[in-house]
């Protein structure tokens, strides 16, 4: 009985992690939408509560460190962990938030149900998936992928008429100012987002499997990455002005996404990804549509647009049309596997 009670905990923590993690994500865009509506730049954004990240996260490693003994680290893995922080944080991140800038959060989760059909068509290009068409579990992963990239498209170009639900929190004093949106450019910037987040999942995936002391990975990534981002930041951003950091939203944005998004966030995923593999946590994107449309809605202002509303149920349709795929595939490995069982033990009472 305790044996059974402890294994549905066990198996029951990747699943409310990553709710807390879709949950937080949303919260973290929400503020930092509301600190680019006060005037913040995004790129600075990023910069900032990255570092703020990076230097809460370097007590942890070094303390780590002294304690277990990690695998040896070469060249060839520093350059891995340089290109995950170039995937994960420079151009995700930056694309992401800029497009968040130019959008808004509802947009940003709504095509974040992008990143499973990604996921499918680079595991294909990598050879990681095999599409066989004559099957089942191929046909609606293929056209499920067709869907999602077919919503996003509709949400970028069509935005359609408004549909007010709420009344949001408005005040004279309220935080953020509401701001012309440019919807198609903000949709292209978060789909290069996803097409990171996907890459991102999957080479984490592959590391973490080959060199499993996770703390380091983190560290070393989040550390290249932000380097990079402040290199690339210092180019892109003239105004010296930009840099300033003004009290209220914008520091309470940069510190909660310090320790959420750096500390917090990306060790609860490269957990999961290690335990459960990308498909799994992708899975709990469409959760933040939903999130993320009421607090953009009541707290930022924001108006839901019929295309918007379209688009996302799309989005959703491919994405799980793709997990019904995804387990169908599973299902019928695991009868193979358990008829190839059935079969040797028929063998075996033959052979006696």
């Amino acid at each position: 009985m305790e044996m059974g009670m402890q294994s549905r905990i066990k198996d029951s923590l990747p699943f409310t992690a990553m709710v807390i993690v879709e949950f937080g994500e949303v919260c973290m865009v929400t503020l930092a939408k509301a600190a680019m509506n006060s005037g913040m730049s995004n790129h600075v954004y990023v910069v900032y509560y990255n570092t703020l990240g990076t230097l809460i996260l370097l007590p942890f490693f070094i303390i780590h460190t002294n304690r277990v003994n990690r695998p040896p680290l070469t060249f060839s893995l520093l350059s891995r962990f340089f290109v995950l922080g170039l995937l994960g944080i420079c151009l995700l991140q930056l694309c992401g938030y800029a497009g968040i800038d130019y959008s808004s959060p509802a947009l940003a989760a709504a095509m974040g149900n992008l990143i499973p059909a990604f996921t499918f068509l680079l595991a294909i290009i990598f050879r990681m998936e095999r599409l066989n068409l004559r099957r089942s579990p191929s046909q609606a992963k293929s056209m499920g992928t067709i869907l999602a990239i077919l919503g996003a498209f509709v949400m970028t170009v069509y935005k359609g008429p408004p549909i007010r639900i709420f009344i949001y929190l408005s005040s004279p004093n309220q935080l953020v100012l509401l701001q012309q949106s440019n919807w198609v450019l903000g949709g292209i910037f978060l789909a290069i987002s996803c097409i990171c987040s996907s890459a991102w999942s999957i080479f984490q995936t592959a590391i973490v499997k080959e060199y499993p002391d996770q703390m380091t990975v983190i560290f070393f990534f989040c550390c290249f990455g932000t380097i990079q981002c402040a290199i690339l930041t210092l180019i892109v951003e003239r105004n010296p002005g930009a840099w300033v950091l003004r009290p209220g939203i914008e520091t309470i944005a940069i510190v909660f996404a310090a320790i959420f998004g750096s500390v917090f966030r990306f060790r609860v995923l490269t957990w999961c990804l290690c335990k459960k593999g990308p498909v799994y946590v992708a899975m709990f994107k469409p959760m933040q549509m939903v999130i993320a449309v009421i607090m953009g809605t009541i707290f930022l202002g924001e108006t839901l647009h019929l295309g918007s509303v379209i688009g996302a149920l799309i989005i959703a349709l491919g994405f799980y049309t793709v997990m019904w795929g995804k387990a169908k595939e599973t299902h019928m490995v695991a009868d193979i596997v358990c008829g190839l069982e059935s079969s040797t033990e028929n063998t075996h009472l033959l052979a006696k």
